[in-house]
């Protein structure tokens, strides 16, 4: 039996591969800190789930969702988006459900990318992008975030061929893996450019409401005009806590909007009604667990930054996300790196190279775990000496 060739022209999910040695690990015997994962500890808010229980018990509920998403929830996102960002849209022809937001950045993706076309995408930056292009066919191009640039993309650096071809930009602010941010001003830049070449941008802000500090994430259609050119990805994952319900939500640009629905049409049935409706009550009810959890990640994030200092590491607190983008010591691969901090710590952390080419030289640390073992790890780190000045590592 013979895969198709667009199977074989993708590496494996990296997480899946990083999970597989976790287990491999805990089946020795390994006591595993995971550190890899972007995964929240902490539960689904009570409100939320006590509306998916009262939703399951309406057979209203059972029967096949509306194409798009219920007429309700459309409302309730565009009623949040006006609330949490002061635009509008359309729950009509400008929002669309989606089974979280990677389904959608994937099916985004099939319905805008052919065979010859090139993406646009961030580098390093979440896998999906990449992969999803591969698959409709068309070829990644990857525009280098670098810190010296505050990982956001020097757009004027593309070649002019290169954007001839392009028939899509992707980008993710608050940034995942590198935990950068980006201000409206680059958003208008994006916008411009978009017009100027005739890409489709998407804007993956699946991380608006984990933000500190006093920053605060806003969205791609706050520029005006960005309607013309402009989708965003929505996800309740991360900020209700809600990773494994798999809902989300697309706005903006009705032709896009249009395109992305009727895609998802043809290969899936939307989702399960009463995900929906304890969706509605995430977007209408209390918010005083984003709070409490932007202060669970502030504190892991600053035990994190003194512990890593004290093994030799200089870090700039993160404005938004769970993620910590930290270089590996001088002469260490990423690769070595995470496979030294697996096997002779007992420690997951992914290497920069899963996001792209210009992650070498980097790995990601999630605070999706308590301060305890937080700390537990640092000590694991500093008793095996695992340190930024460590030199070239043995594994």
């Amino acid at each position: 039996m013979e895969v198709s060739h667009r199977l074989k022209a993708i590496p494996p999910y990296v997480f899946a591969e990083i999970d597989k040695k976790r287990q491999a690990a805990v089946a020795r015997g390994v006591d595993v800190i995971n550190l890899g994962i972007g995964d929240p500890d902490q539960p689904t808010p009570r409100h939320i789930v006590d509306a998916m229980h009262e939703a399951l018990e309406k057979p209203i509920n059972h029967h096949y969702p509306p194409f798009g998403g219920m007429k309700e929830y459309k409302e309730a996102a565009a009623e949040w988006c006006k609330k949490r960002f002061g635009i509008t849209v359309d729950p009509v022809t400008e929002v669309t459900s989606l089974i979280g937001s990677k389904e959608g950045l994937h099916n985004t993706i099939m319905a805008f990318i052919d065979r010859g076309d090139v993406g646009l995408i961030p580098d390093p930056g979440y896998p999906v992008y990449q992969t999803s292009i591969l698959l409709a066919g068309g070829t990644p191009y990857f525009m280098p975030l670098k810190p010296e640039n505050n990982f956001l993309p020097d757009l004027d650096a593309i070649p002019e061929d290169i954007c001839k071809k392009a028939k899509l930009i992707l980008f993710n602010y608050p940034n995942n893996p590198t935990a950068g941010v980006a201000d409206l001003p680059f958003f208008e830049k994006a916008v411009a450019f978009a017009k100027k070449h005739d890409i489709l941008l998407c804007h993956d802000l699946s991380y608006s409401e984990m933000t500190f500090d006093g920053y605060k994430a806003p969205s791609i259609l706050q520029v005006h005009g960005a309607k013309n050119v402009a989708i965003e990805l929505h996800t309740l994952s991360k900020t209700y806590n809600m990773t494994g319900w798999r809902i989300g939500f697309a706005i903006g640009n009705a032709q896009a909007i249009k395109a992305l629905a009727s895609l998802k049409s043809n290969i899936d049935t939307d989702v399960f009604k009463a995900i929906q409706v304890a969706a509605i009550a995430a977007f209408t009810g209390p918010t005083d667990h984003i709070e409490f959890c932007n202060r669970l990640y502030i504190e892991r994030r600053d035990i994190a930054i003194k512990a890593l200092g004290e093994l030799g590491w200089t870090i700039k607190p993160n404005k938004a996300t769970f993620y910590m983008w930290l270089p590996t010591p001088k002469g260490v691969t990423s690769a070595d790196f995470c496979t030294q901090m697996l096997d002779v710590a007992g420690i997951v952390v992914p290497p920069g190279t899963a996001y792209g080419p210009n992650g070498e030289g980097f790995f990601r640390m999630s605070l999706c775990t308590d301060k305890e073992r937080l700390q537990e790890a640092f000590d694991r780190m500093k008793k095996h000496s695992i340190t930024y000045d460590m030199g070239k590592a043995r594994v």
